[in-house]
């Protein structure tokens, strides 16, 4: 919303809690993302803490504090990001003996609530707000409430592999772990990083910034997650979903025909990058003097 106020021809300042931008997701990702705000002209104010808003004559006047030091601006309009909440109320749970509380229902890995008799899917239940992720919950609600009393199993929520975009230009998506993730779990990684400078489409597209990062188990292919920053990341993401969904590491990727020239073919790189690292030193000085002599 930011980027889009700003290239309609609004002067947009963006208050925000924490001392970067999507602070959440991989840090390389996030900065790349701060700074086209900035090139943008996108005033950030960060470590933001909102005191109160009043209306004078010259405005809105919005009083804050940013790293501990009281400020004021005055402005048009505010948009305010108030996030979600549960909506609940109204509902008479307490009599269907469905539990919940600030956040939402609550429910158990088969979606089901305290009474077995009743699922829930969604954002009133789960953490990942997102409309492809509800649309899977459905279907697992589905399957568990009407098919499973027949003995054709359950499914788990925990089972999903949950890709997300964040719809920013450069778009950022990902799916799986974060390496900060797999090192808090004693996880020995090994990360694949691609920069779009490299992806030849990219280059004649002139979307260089960005890059492919892919984190797979050290001494393995297994694919543990991947983030992506590019201008359409969210349409890329997706091989990478399929990969960790059904297995195939990054040796099978790499047999992957991807055709030229495509963005996706950073994909691609990531694989042979992988497979690179296979090759014994006898092979790596052969091969190297193949390439001297071509």
């Amino acid at each position: 919303m930011a980027q889009a106020f700003q290239r309609l021809g609004s002067e947009v300042i963006l208050f925000h809690k924490s001392g970067h931008l999507l602070d959440k997701e991989d840090a390389d990702a996030a900065e790349i993302v701060q700074q086209s705000f900035l090139q943008e002209g996108i005033r950030l104010v960060l470590n933001a803490q909102l005191q109160r808003v009043e209306k004078t004559e010259s405005g809105k006047v919005i009083h804050f504090s940013s790293d501990g030091k009281p400020d004021s601006i005055a402005v048009d309009q505010i948009l305010v990001g108030t996030g979600r909440a549960a909506n609940v109320e109204g509902l008479n749970l307490e009599a269907a003996g469905v539990a919940y509380d600030a956040k939402g229902v609550k429910v158990n890995d088969y979606l089901q609530t305290s009474n077995p008799k009743i699922f829930a899917a969604g954002d009133i239940c789960m953490n990942w707000k997102f409309t492809h992720a509800a649309d899977a919950a459905a279907r697992i609600v589905i399957k568990n409430a009407l098919f499973a009393p027949f003995g054709l199993g359950k499914s788990k929520l925990s089972s999903l592999v949950m890709p997300w975009v964040t719809y920013t230009d450069p778009e950022v998506a990902h799916v799986g772990m974060y390496e900060s993730e797999a090192r808090k779990q004693g996880i020995a990684i090994k990360t694949i990083h691609i920069p779009f400078s490299q992806v030849d489409r990219a280059i004649a597209d002139g979307e260089e910034t960005g890059f492919l990062k892919i984190l797979h188990r050290e001494g393995s292919d297994k694919i543990l997650g991947a983030t992506i920053v590019a201008r359409h990341a969210g349409e890329m993401i997706s091989e990478v979903t399929t990969a960790i969904v059904n297995q195939i590491g990054l040796s099978q990727l790499s047999t992957v025909i991807h055709p030229y020239p495509t963005q996706a073919e950073a994909i691609k790189k990531a694989a042979d990058a992988y497979r690179r690292t296979l090759l014994t030193p006898r092979s790596q000085f052969l091969l190297g003097i193949l390439a001297k002599l071509s």
